[in-house]
Parts: C-alpha cells; structure tokens; sequence
C-alpha cells in the first residue's frame, strides 16, 4: 500500500510491552510519507509500566509525528472533524484488559 500522503489516525493502547515496536512502525510509517495523527487510550498515556514511563512514550511520539497526541474522549470525539482519515490502526489490536 502506497503511504504518501496518506493520514493515519494511529491509536496506542495500553499493552506498554509492544510501545517500542510500535514507535518503530510509526516511524517508518512517515518515513513512507504518511502523516500520523497520533492517539493514545487514557492508560496508554497515563500510565507508567516496567517498559517505561508515560511521559518519556508521549514525549517521544510527539517529537517523531510533530503533533500532540490526541488522549482524551473530549479531544477524540473531534478528529472526524478535524482530520480526513485514510487509515485508523489500532495498535495492538488485542484483548488486553488496559486497552
């Protein structure tokens, strides 16, 4: 699939054990061209883990997308509006009880 120029709203859940692979994926995603619209899950974002803190993962991802990730139910119920998506990933797509 071509990713030029591409929007992709990219949402971080809370398994925080797959946040550096993820990070990877994000960044060769706008390697390829794609703009990332970064979101993240109340946990992902708040929460800090044995893979890392919080605040280093959000800091992190905003520094890569150039964007503030999108985190609250306030601030999601408007990407719709804001942003003409091509793609949503959801990573991971899993059954993980922090999602």
């Amino acid at each position: 699939m071509e990713l030029k120029d591409k929007k992709i709203g990219f949402c971080l859940t809370g398994a925080f054990y797959t946040f550096k692979n993820t990070i990877d994926e994000i960044k060769k995603i706008i390697k390829k061209g794609g703009e990332i619209i970064p979101i993240m899950s109340y946990y992902a974002y708040h929460t800090d883990s044995k893979f890392g803190k919080a605040k280093d993962f959000v800091s992190e991802i905003e520094d890569i997308t150039g964007k503030k990730v999108i985190h609250t139910m306030q601030e999601a119920e408007y990407i719709s509006n804001y942003y003409d998506l091509d793609i949503m990933i959801i990573a991971p797509c899993s059954r993980e009880y922090y999602c």
